[in-house]
């Protein structure tokens, strides 16, 4: 079964880079088409997956549409158990289901003041106290996550699994925005920037250029942190 994955702009849609993760990263055939979500199509784009109305959203071979990244990474969890989504261990899985939920559902702060942009670093953003808030239980639950069950790998969990998926984009606004963060947190920011798979998709990105940059224009920048 190769699914069909419709997605945003690759240097600003973080939900999209969720979305292809999940296929990607754990081997699952994927045929990516790519939505007017800057250009001002989408709802066109989208006409025919009702009743979708954001990305990412896939459909399988059957005609069957799931829309709402969490809804599609339970989905291919379920129907491909071979590919170890999640967690093999039934406290580790619990765990990385709940932090999972949590990123779905909160940081809010975060993600309104610093919206991803994979581009370059901007160097003179202040963060608010509630972007440091929602920064500090971030690296909580990281913490706790290595702590507690990624001793094997370095990766949230360990190996690579939903966990890291879903906070793929949160890496990319610790980097974009030079957020304060611990030696951990920057760790595990270094190691997903150095994915090829995340890389990858950064470099597709760039191939579209912004005229203008929609996000913090009045800011100075500096190179994107990672590797190109």
């Amino acid at each position: 079964m190769t699914y069909d994955l419709f997605i945003g702009d690759r240097t600003f849609s973080s939900w999209s880079l969720r979305g292809w993760l999940m296929f990607v990263k754990f081997g699952l055939p994927v045929r990516v088409n790519l939505v007017g979500l800057y250009s001002g199509t989408m709802a066109q784009d989208l006409a025919d997956l009702a009743p979708a109305r954001l990305v990412p959203v896939l459909r399988d071979s059957d005609g069957v549409v799931i829309g709402d990244s969490l809804a599609m990474a339970e989905t291919l969890a379920e129907r491909h158990p071979e590919a170890c989504l999640w967690p093999k261990g039934t406290a580790a899985r619990a765990f990385a289901r709940w932090m999972v939920a949590e990123m779905h559902s909160g940081f809010t702060e975060l993600r309104g003041e610093c919206p991803m942009q994979l581009q370059h670093q901007i160097t003179n953003f202040v963060p608010s106290q509630a972007v440091l808030n929602d920064l500090a239980r971030i690296e909580e639950l990281w913490s706790l996550a290595r702590n507690r069950f990624g001793a094997n790998g370095p990766w949230l969990f360990g190996a690579y699994s939903l966990a890291d998926v879903f906070y793929a984009p949160v890496t990319a606004r610790i980097a974009g925005y030079d957020l304060p963060v611990s030696d951990l947190a920057k760790s595990y920011v270094t190691t997903t920037l150095a994915d090829p798979e995340f890389r990858a998709w950064r470099t597709e990105g760039l191939k579209i250029s912004y005229e203008p940059f929609p996000y913090h224009a009045d800011k100075t920048t500096a190179p994107w942190p990672g590797p190109d």
